[in-house]
């Protein structure tokens, strides 16, 4: 870890309305406009190396700042908000999603938890559809097949996979990056389904049918996209009951958090075909996955990248720092959270 530059803490800047800058954690190594942006700003502390820190390397990192910018990486549970130093005001996710961090504990100690909604729901909906296309089109199968020399025939029946257009579209959790990639499914003539607690406005269901629990949902769902969070109420959502009523040959999508599926009822719902494949892009053992699925023929798996494009990485890291400035100019920060 180093100070950006290794200049003083006071450059001689009045920025937000303090004669010395805040100082800023940034974790991870973020995209090189984000960094200069911050370095800009704050008297910024790097991780040029990208280390993950351990959980005492975090609480000791984090004992000279006045803010950290963290990614999913880094677990804020209860014990580690309550070691924080009194100086730290806000903890600037670079995610959407929170579940890394108790906000209970965080809102008890008056620590800030800020977001980045909305600028990766384009990034991670494109990433739930090539999971969709990859498991059914068996596209994992075919790529080793290629890669490894043993595409060594064809025939009618080779290779034969789902076909998803005129399907039906199941969306668990009908959010922003639901309703984005409901509109992308829409592109390959899909009729969408979803579930929320209540049913959008028209506007926003854009003519999607909504169901009222989500088993009905997921009994109609050819494809079924899970974009719910991650909470006390949605872990192991996909259990094993509800993965037996799915329809038999369907096909399961999560982009998520791997902390919505039973891994082992899926492995038993793809072996036994009563799944036909699975895409997933989340795992319960991150980093890592699950081997037991990544032995799998029908499984489409990728490493978590659902936000990992040039543009939706630099959007984040912006949209982090617009939090922090609003913070440090004692305004209220729009993405909120605790």
């Amino acid at each position: 870890m180093r100070d950006d530059e290794g200049r003083d803490d006071n450059d001689g800047r009045e920025g937000f309305g303090m004669s010395v800058r805040p100082r800023l954690l940034i974790t991870r190594r973020l995209s090189p406009e984000v960094e200069a942006r911050a370095a800009r700003d704050y008297d910024a502390v790097l991780n040029p190396e990208d280390r993950v820190f351990t959980r005492d390397e975090l609480v000791a990192a984090c004992q000279e700042v006045d803010a950290v910018l963290p990614c999913h990486s880094e677990r804020f549970d209860a014990a580690v908000i309550a070691a924080l130093p009194d100086r730290l005001r806000v903890i600037a996710n670079h995610s959407v999603g929170v579940d890394h961090v108790d906000l209970a504990a965080a809102a008890g100690r008056g620590i800030i938890v800020t977001n980045t909604p909305d600028v990766l729901s384009d990034a991670t909906a494109e990433i739930a559809i090539l999971c969709m296309l990859g498991a059914a089109r068996r596209g994992a199968e075919g790529d080793r097949m290629v890669r490894e020399g043993r595409w060594n025939t064809w025939s009618p029946s080779f290779m034969v996979g789902a076909q998803i257009t005129g399907k039906r579209f199941g969306v668990l959790g009908m959010g922003r990056v639901g309703r984005v990639t409901a509109a992308r499914a829409r592109g390959f003539g899909m009729e969408v389904h979803y579930h929320n607690r209540r049913p959008l406005p028209p506007e926003d269901a854009q003519g999607a049918i909504w169901h009222d629990t989500p088993e009905s949902l997921i009994a109609t769902s050819d494809v079924l996209s899970l974009h719910c969070p991650a909470t006390p109420e949605t872990e192991g959502i996909m259990n094993a009951e509800r993965i037996a009523k799915m329809p038999r040959g369907a096909i399961l999508v999560n982009t998520a958090r791997g902390a919505l599926v039973d891994e082992a009822a899926l492995v038993e719902a793809l072996k036994s075909r009563h799944l036909f494949a699975a895409g997933l892009d989340v795992f319960r053992t991150e980093p890592g996955g699950n081997p037991a699925l990544a032995a799998l023929d029908n499984v489409f798996l990728l490493p978590h990248i659902g936000s990992a494009t040039f543009e939706t990485r630099i959007a984040m890291g912006y949209r982090a720092l617009d939090n922090l400035d609003a913070v440090f100019a004692d305004n209220e920060p729009g993405d909120r959270v605790a």
